[in-house]
């Protein structure tokens, strides 16, 4: 019995010293510094750029079609100027609307190709902590989760470089 407890109290102590192998890693940082998220980022602006160019046009257009019908308006009796100022708001509500969804999609291809990056990082850096064996990988962000951390412990950077070289692979 004496063995017993000796072998526990030994089981215990052992397990007690074992150290915890942790680091941490700047969430914003890794998230934002990520060449898929920046590569990302660039077609997403040339989406919206594109976008901001189309609906100036349409809108240059539909000014002008409202100049024209304020010139024609001069000549028309009463009842067609109202049929003409109805059709203006139906073409305006069809133009908004029109730019609304095309925001809309953009807003959402956005959140969704985001949703996938950071699962995207989250996963590799769970990976990472699984084959470099550590038992924790915190984050941090400026809402102050690790509020400090020994700088040989950030494993921003080398995590932020395997990532991308990953990436860059595919």
């Amino acid at each position: 019995m004496k063995n017993l407890a000796l072998c526990f109290l030994l089981l215990i102590t052992i397990t007690a010293c074992q150290q915890q192998k942790i680091g941490f890693v700047d969430n914003v940082v890794l998230i934002n510094e990520y060449q898929e998220r920046v590569d990302i980022e660039a077609k997403l602006q040339l989406k919206i750029t594109a976008f901001k160019t189309r609906t100036d046009s349409l809108r240059s257009a539909f000014e002008l079609e409202i100049k024209e019908a304020e010139l024609k308006a001069r000549k028309m009796s009463q009842s067609s100027i109202q049929k003409l100022s109805q059709e203006l708001q139906q073409k305006e509500q069809i133009l908004q609307q029109r730019v609304q969804l095309e925001q809309q999609s953009i807003a959402q291809e956005s959140q969704t190709l985001n949703d996938s990056i950071v699962n995207k990082v989250i996963g590799f850096v769970k990976d990472y902590g699984m084959s470099n064996n550590f038992n924790y990988i915190l984050g941090s962000n400026e809402a102050g989760s690790v509020l400090y951390g020994d700088d040989a412990m950030d494993l921003t950077q080398e995590i932020l470089k395997s990532l991308n070289e990953a990436y860059s692979k595919n």
